[in-house]
């Protein structure tokens, strides 16, 4: 026997007047969410009620119906109504859309508003984004749906900005296979087959957080905030005709320039502008780069310059800062301490007062005539001027010499620093402008396959005993007993192992080494400020223009002062460079470079030096992307141990070398070129002695030690799991 089917009887739908509709008590809602009630009430108002409300008769006591219906799902709505009523809009007898529930069904009035709430999906933002170009392909602006739906502009802006993902991430995304912050990140670049290429990669790694997808898909891009785009301006850039990345979801410091060939264009193009108005003044020459290097004034005199005099209004203004300044410290002489907005204005007054003072300065012109200028960028992107440095084939020389040839710059000896072979190019009354300068960067070395660890690459090496040998001048510089002890090696030297007669009874002179080869962050190192300093506050104090004077002045100094001088001077003159060897004679020799890193061995042992301390360390500039992957690892397993160096053998270049930058952070490790051979011993010693004692602690991983793309996937107690394995 068939078994019939319940039939559904669905409650009844009637047009109640809004004054016999009251709120039930039975609603569960209590907590404002979502839209208000104001916001609710406009959108009934452009649109109408969309939804009906769910009521219920009101019963008497005697369980006769009173004709007054109360309101257990729709309570929201009805406040709406309710102001829409009282601003005048709306009648009290308007007719409402109504389910009515039967009195005596067995559904209890709760039950109908948890319902209600529970039972509603939120709209998937994808749809939502296909809403919203609806909308605007049918004529409205993002102003007019943000307006309708009471969202910001930004808000529409950044769904309708998803229609730059291309529609097979979309697909992914509306299956969940992507986080809804995944996907926004794929919006900063629109080109549809990188983010394919870029999710392909990503989808079987281990990190797929957003900032990832947007840092590879910005990899070959420049931001907004780089010094070069600061110098020429975005609006500059985007009138050449470049392209922006941009980034609705969050702060991208402007965006990214997708066309870094046209921004150095654009560069060198208002480096060599500025270098023309320069050039108005009568330098010889001038000379642009995007950087100088440290030591880029070596062997040039520098002019002495007068201040420029003020103006009578700048006179005035500064006048009338320092009265101000003047009368707030007077009023306030008596306090331990100023208030914080006076301490606050005093400082507002020095800066102004100091701006005033900064003088430009005025050189003679006859001075000018043989001097030249740089004109580069400094660290923010402004434009920096270096005025009045002469070369000494530039300088005057005497009348006798010119005749009988023996001046360098008429015999053809000088160096002319690329003007006499016909470099630079001339600029206002014959001033040469110069391109030039130290190359950026260097030639990334190969990777090889078979993981052997090859020799380091010869620039690098330079590079990295240019930071040893600053580091060695700082530590001489400050430790008088060690140079006199070097100068004393060096004079012993020179007498009893002299190769040939001389011209003098005593020769003994510093000249100071110039590095050829040099990372861009050493002129901005902690130990190249230390020796600027140091070479600023002896400079300030020597009366270097007077060699009777001089003389007067070394004399009366006491012990300690002259130890002190000496020390810094002859910091100047040492070399633990290593340099390419000439084999034809010209340069240093094989056995020369190897007695110059011995001996710069001695002198880093004698003052103690470490590179550490003196702030070197590997990062992917400096050292970690200049060497093969096998260099890499090498180092990571010194630092952390064959466990955690095996968690990034499987890793691209790019990748391994920014994990192995923070896993090195810290840890105190130097490539060999940086190490002291004394110290090297020891810890070959230290690791003798603990043989079969750390050696499993060395390879044990600590959860520091993970890659930051196993960090957020490792289980609680993932670390400690791998420890003991």
């Amino acid at each position: 026997m068939t078994k019939a089917v319940q039939k559904i009887t669905l409650s009844p739908s009637r047009d109640i007047p809004f004054d016999k509709l009251v709120l039930s008590q039975s609603n569960v809602r209590r907590i404002k969410a979502g839209v208000s009630v104001e916001e609710l009430a406009e959108d009934i108002a452009r649109r109408g009620l969309l939804q009906s409300l769910s009521v219920r008769p009101v019963l008497a006591d005697d369980g006769t119906q009173t004709g007054k219906f109360e309101i257990p799902a729709g309570g929201r709505r009805f406040q709406a109504l309710s102001l829409l009523v009282k601003q005048k809009r709306l009648t009290k007898t308007t007719p409402i859309p109504c389910i009515v529930r039967d009195a005596a069904s067995s559904i209890l009035a709760e039950d109908d508003s948890l319902a209600e709430n529970l039972q509603r999906v939120a709209l998937h933002p994808l749809d939502q984004f296909r809403a919203f170009v609806a909308l605007r392909d049918k004529g409205q602006s993002d102003a007019e749906i943000a307006a309708a739906f009471f969202v910001t502009p930004q808000v529409v802006k950044q769904r309708l900005k998803l229609g730059s993902v291309a529609p097979a991430l979309l697909e992914i995304y509306a299956e969940d296979g992507m986080t809804l912050e995944q996907l926004m990140a794929f919006t900063v670049n629109p080109d549809h087959a990188r983010q394919v290429q870029v999710w392909d990669v990503i989808d079987s790694s281990w990190n797929k957080e957003p900032f990832q997808i947007r840092r590879m898909l910005t990899e070959t891009s420049v931001r907004a905030s780089d010094r070069r785009a600061v110098f020429v301006g975005v609006e500059a850039y985007e009138a050449a005709g470049g392209t922006m990345l941009l980034d609705l979801f969050q702060g991208d410091d402007g965006g990214w320039l997708e066309d870094p060939a046209l921004l150095d264009r654009l560069v060198a193009d208002k480096l060599q502008a500025e270098a023309e108005k320069v050039a108005v003044e009568g330098w010889k020459w001038i000379e642009v780069a995007l950087d100088l290097p440290y030591g880029y004034n070596h062997g040039l005199r520098s002019l002495s310059g007068n201040p420029a005099p003020m103006t009578d209004e700048e006179g005035a203004a500064h006048a009338k800062l320092l009265a101000e300044y003047r009368a707030l410290e007077d009023e306030y002489a008596g306090q331990d301490e100023f208030p914080d907005e006076i301490d606050t204005r005093l400082g507002e007054l020095e800066v102004a007062m100091e701006k005033l003072e900064a003088r430009p300065l005025i050189f003679d012109a006859e001075e000018i005539g043989r001097a030249g200028a740089f004109v580069t960028l400094d660290r923010y992107g402004a434009l920096a001027v270096y005025r009045g440095y002469v070369r000494s084939e530039d300088e005057p020389v005497e009348e006798a010499a010119v005749q009988d040839g023996t001046d360098p710059a008429v015999a053809g000896q000088g160096d002319d620093r690329g003007l006499a072979d016909g470099h630079g190019s001339a600029a206002h009354g014959g001033t040469v402008i110069m391109s030039g300068g130290q190359p950026i960067g260097a030639d990334l070395p190969e990777d090889e396959d078979d993981g052997a660890l090859k020799p380091l690459p010869e620039r690098l090496v330079m590079e990295l005993t240019a930071h040893r040998t600053l580091a060695l001048r700082e530590a001489i510089g400050r430790s008088p007993d060690v140079a006199l002890t070097l100068l004393l090696l060096k004079l012993v030297t020179d007498t009893f192992r002299t190769s040939g007669a001389s011209g003098s009874c005593l020769e003994a002179s510093v000249r100071q080494v110039y590095m050829s080869a040099q990372a861009s962050d050493l002129k901005d190192s902690v130990v190249a400020k230390l020796v600027d300093e140091r070479h600023a506050e002896w400079e300030a104090d020597l009366p270097l223009g007077d060699d009777a004077a001089l003389w007067d002045y070394l004399e009366v100094l006491d012990q300690g002062s002259r130890l002190a001088l000496l020390a810094h001077c002859l910091s100047f003159g040492v070399n633990a460079l290593h340099e390419k060897v000439n084999p034809y004679g010209a340069g240093i020799s094989a056995g020369g470079l190897t007695r110059r890193m011995a001996h710069a061995d001695l002198v880093a042992r004698a003052v103690d030096l470490d590179m550490v301390e003196a702030g070197w360390e590997p990062t992917v500039d400096t050292y970690l992307n200049r060497v093969p992957k096998a260099r890499i690892l090498d180092a990571v397993r010194e630092a952390k141990g064959e466990g955690t160096a095996q968690l990034l053998d499987h890793l691209k270049k790019g990748e391994m070398a920014s994990e192995a930058e923070r896993l090195l952070k810290g840890s105190g490790w130097l490539p060999e070129v940086l190490r002291r051979n004394d110290l090297v011993a020891l810890d070959g010693e230290d690791c003798a002695e603990g043989q079969g004692t750390d050696v499993e602690v060395a390879d044990s991983v600590s959860e520091a030690d993970l890659p930051a793309f196993l960090m957020d996937d490792l289980p609680a107690q993932g670390a400690s799991m791998l420890a003991a394995e």
